[in-house]
């Protein structure tokens, strides 16, 4: 019933249209918003879901000529003639009510996130099931959506697995160090990663100004001491440190730090940027951290009385993170593939022994939260649609 017109008409000089449904909710919609969005075939091309209608054809000032309706549909003639028919139940989804727009919006976004420290029970899934079953694979994006990190288990200890994760997603994010990339002790390496020294917590490749938002790691070889991962869950952090030392919250809220990595691996590359270590939307929410201490510039674009106070800031921000109750550590063992949160997690590494041999090899890959977020309304959808 909430999707049956009960009426329909037209107020406010006819730029403004009310639905008053069965379960006695009430919707407004503008004129114009209505023209806009009109959904015949000369005005929306319906194979892709996209508006054929001009900007510069809209009156945005437009009124409503003449207001029909039944229980399912709306029926409206505009002043140059032009005719259009609005289905109940999409107009309902597009109210322009709060608790309407927070609904969609959730629908669209998934916000729904859970913190955690170290008493996180690692969400784990069989890699094979994710590659052959929507639901499993749903399960693992959606996880890996509200808790930040999933563990798939059951891969081959070859090269090549994550690549197949790509092509379940869609595609994967191609960077500086190619589509995947070695994580193991090389000479001369040209990324800390690439050694066998302890990595402190870190998220990866904000030297590019859009860091890649999901990371995957296939442990392929695994040393026996040593090698051990950590995670900690970075929104976490922030709200601990808002709540510790605000002041520190907002230095590193509205402070631009710089940067940059310079080498050559898929190609040479010099890339420079600048990011606010903890980053902010519009409402204050946290939506990204970007902190690399291996690749943070020794430029530092700010007054210089400002530097002091960064540093103390900083310091508070890493040290919640080494704080025991927060972090979370794990081995991974050949064949585990861990797919995580590069814009809320920071990883880290323990140190391990070098040998004559390579004893630890990881393969990682880069996806964008595009790609992922693509993938997981489309699966949704047909899980939802097989239930």
């Amino acid at each position: 019933m909430h999707c049956v017109i009960q009426k329909a008409e037209v107020l406010d000089g006819a730029h403004l249209m009310q639905i008053l449904w069965h379960d006695g909710a009430e919707s407004l919609y503008p004129a114009v918003w209505l023209r806009d969005n009109c959904q015949c075939p000369d005005c929306y091309l319906d194979s892709a879901k996209a508006r054929k209608l001009l900007f510069e054809a809209l009156d945005v000032n437009i009124g409503i000529k003449g207001l029909t309706y039944d229980k399912k549909k709306v029926h409206i003639t505009w002043p140059n003639e032009h005719y259009s028919e609005f289905e109940a139940e999409w107009l309902k989804k597009r109210c322009f009510s709060q608790k309407a727009r927070e609904k969609m919006q959730r629908e669209m976004f998934l916000p729904e996130c859970q913190y955690w420290g170290s008493e996180l029970q690692l969400p784990t899934l069989d890699f094979e099931d994710v590659l052959r079953n929507n639901e499993h694979a749903f399960k693992w994006l959606f996880s890996l959506k509200k808790v930040g990190i999933v563990r798939l288990t059951g891969a081959s200890d070859k090269r090549g697995e994550i690549l197949k994760l790509g092509k379940r997603i869609g595609f994967l994010y191609l960077t500086f160090y190619g589509h995947t990339w070695q994580v193991q002790d090389k000479i001369d390496a040209n990324n800390v990663a690439y050694t066998t020294g302890k990595l402190s917590f870190h998220t990866d490749y904000p030297a590019l100004h859009h860091p890649p938002g999901v990371q995957l790691l296939h442990c392929i070889k695994q040393t026996v001491t040593g090698g051990d991962t950590e995670i900690v869950d970075g929104f976490n952090i922030c709200l601990r440190l808002k709540e510790k030392n605000p002041q520190a919250f907002q230095i590193l809220s509205s402070t631009f730090v710089d940067f940059t990595d310079i080498g050559v691996d898929y190609c040479d590359f010099s890339v420079q940027s600048k990011h606010k270590i903890i980053e902010l939307d519009d409402k204050g929410e946290v939506v990204r951290i970007n902190f690399n201490n291996a690749t943070r510039d020794t430029i530092f674009d700010v007054p210089v009385e400002r530097v002091q106070p960064f540093y103390a800031a900083l310091k508070d921000f890493v040290d919640l993170m080494n704080c025991k109750e927060y972090k979370f550590t794990f081995k991974m063992n050949p064949g585990d593939v861990i797919t995580f949160d590069n814009w809320r997690l920071l990883h880290g590494r323990c140190s391990y022994e070098a040998g004559t041999e390579i004893s630890r090899h990881l393969e990682g890959a880069y996806a964008d939260w595009d790609v992922v977020m693509s993938r997981l309304r489309i699966l949704k959808q047909s899980v939802e649609n097989k239930i």
